[in-house]
Order: C-alpha cells, then structure tokens, then sequence
C-alpha cells in the first residue's frame, strides 16, 4: 500500500470516515492506483476545492453562520456595523453637547461674515476718501509751506480700484470644512 488507508486520512485529516468517502466520490482526494490515499496531495486538493466554512463545521468549529460566504466577510460586516452605530452615537452626544455643528449652518454663516466684510470694504473708499485728501493736503502744507488742493473724487477712484483688486484677489481664496 503506497498511501493512507480511509481510517488513517480519517484520523490524519481530522475528518469522519464518511465525510473522506463522500470527498473520494467528489474526486477531492487523491487516489493511488492500488486504492490508497495520498495524504499530502489530498490535503491541497481538498483545501483547493472546499469550502472554508463547510470544513469548519466539519470538524465542529460551527460557526453559526451558515451558507456558501466565507464566514470572515460576516465577522467583518459586523464590525463594521458595531464601529458605525458607535461613531453615530458618539455623534448624537457631541450634537447634544454642542460640540458638533451642523456642516450646512456653518458654511452659511462663513459666507454671511464674508459678505459682510466685503460690504464693508466695498463702502470704505467712499466713507474715507474726503477725510484722507484733507489729511494729505495738511500733510503736504505743513512740509512745503503752499497750501495744496487733493481732490476728494480722485482719491476715492483710486482708493476704490485698489479696494476692488484686493477684494478680487481674497475672492479666490475657498474655505473647506471638510
């Protein structure tokens, strides 16, 4: 005899006598010509052609999970579901607490500020312009001693063109909450 008779790749195996008959007629077990099995060559078919969770329960490791699936994706998606009802939890306490605020809130009230602020800017030229041409010309009389007329007009279009350069360029500047 070359190989292993059923009863020792039975006890090898760690399979009953009648689960290595049924793998003989399924051709999972590899068969000498006298009759004998050949352990090492049925022990990688066998592993090839069965289903994890089948030998599993075959050797009493019932899983209590049963079907074709490989019983490791259910152990995963469980997980998975644990860890995302743990997350949501922990989301409705930081929402309870006042820590987490409501994303959609938070970009309304970014753009309301930034609106404001660009409003501001926007009107600045206007509200300063006569004050600041008067300064300059105080400031040009006390050093050459010739009294000096700055149009109020012209300093606003100035004041505004750089104002709404500026204002172009914090334009391209996004806020990302996430």
């Amino acid at each position: 005899m070359e190989g292993m008779s059923e009863r020792e790749y039975s006890a090898h195996s760690g399979l009953s006598r009648g689960a290595i008959q049924k793998a003989r007629k399924a051709s999972r077990l590899v068969v000498y010509s006298d009759g004998s099995i050949n352990a090492a060559a049925s022990d990688v078919r066998r592993a090839d052609m069965t289903d994890p969770d089948q030998q599993r329960r075959s050797t009493g490791g019932d899983s209590g999970f049963s079907g074709p699936a490989d019983s490791s994706s259910y152990l995963k998606a469980r997980t998975a579901l644990t860890v995302y009802q743990a997350q949501d939890k922990q989301l409705g306490i930081q929402k309870k607490k006042g820590t987490l605020v409501d994303r959609a809130r938070a970009e309304a009230l970014v753009f309301r500020l930034a609106r404001q602020e660009r409003d501001t800017w926007v009107t600045w030229p206007n509200r300063v312009a006569a004050l600041m041409a008067a300064e300059v010309a105080l400031g040009v009389e006390k050093q050459t001693g010739t009294p000096v007329i700055i149009e109020a007009a012209i300093l606003q279009r100035v004041l505004e063109a750089h104002v709404r350069q500026h204002l172009d360029d914090l334009a391209d500047l996004r806020v990302s909450l996430g």
